[in-house]
């Protein structure tokens, strides 16, 4: 089912069974990735560029007393953030080729050359989002796993903080001192950073600042987002690798 060719025709048929057309020409696969795709990427630009900003107060407050022990971190947030910018940009116009090339492959071709058929155009389209969206999707997966660290890291400090507490109100209350947070092991400070380190009570009082919560809260959008993301770009890559081999099969059925 796909819009009819002639104008007229559609008065004929009435508005019922034009509008049946055209929902059976919507690309509802290229429409679900495109959504997701704008869906991620607004949680992880928007999640990451508040968390980097809450990363430099918060390590700045509890981790680090010198500024040079975390002047490679600032600056890494610093362009980071302008990376997110031109990502969000990117992504935008992407989304919309995304989408406009779904609505090419399923209702302009099948319009003018009929359903089984194809130009060498739009194979070539075709074949250039495949390769675009295979070399997007790598790339999200490596910024999937590196955004998992933040989040790794204050998954560790909610835990080390809940054992902080269970310990304060048992007879174990001397051994709470051995239950620390190195900021350093996840790369976060240099290793001859002061002090770098936070333990016992003083641990269990920075998990019930706000900066605490609030940061935590943005990594796990920004992360989410991450994950809808490269979902996102996968269903778009299935798609086109689905629509390719579909239209060579029936080419060669054709020639049988």
């Amino acid at each position: 089912m796909f819009p009819v060719k002639q104008p007229w025709l559609c008065k004929a048929l009435g508005c019922y069974d034009c509008c049946i057309r055209c929902l059976g020409a919507v690309p509802y696969t290229s429409l679900l990735a495109t959504l997701l795709c704008y869906t991620g990427v607004a949680l992880f630009c928007g999640g990451g560029h508040e968390a980097l900003t809450h990363t430099r107060t918060f390590v700045e407050l509890y981790f680090a007393r010198d500024v040079q022990d975390f002047i490679v971190l600032a600056d890494f947030i610093k362009y980071f953030q302008y990376v997110i910018y031109g990502l969000a940009s990117f992504f935008f116009l992407y989304g919309l080729l995304l989408l406009a090339e779904g609505f090419y492959t399923t209702s302009a071709v099948k319009q003018t050359f009929g359903e089984f058929r194809s130009t060498k155009f739009g194979r070539c389209l075709s074949l250039t989002f495949i390769i675009l969206t295979y070399v997007l999707a790598v790339i999200w997966l490596v910024v999937f796993g590196f955004t998992a660290i933040p989040v790794l890291f204050f998954i560790n400090m909610e835990s080390s903080c809940h054992k902080v507490n269970i310990l304060s109100e048992t007879t174990l209350f001397n051994q709470q001192a051995r239950v620390c947070m190195d900021a350093r092991m996840y790369g976060f400070l240099p290793w001859n950073a002061v002090p770098g380190i936070v333990c016992g009570n003083t641990l269990a009082s920075i998990c019930k600042t706000p900066e605490f919560y609030v940061t935590y809260d943005l990594y796990i959008c920004a992360f989410a987002g991450a994950g809808i993301t490269l979902l996102a770009l996968v269903s778009g890559l299935m798609f086109y690798i689905c629509e390719v081999i579909y239209i060579y099969c029936r080419r060669f059925c054709a020639r049988l």
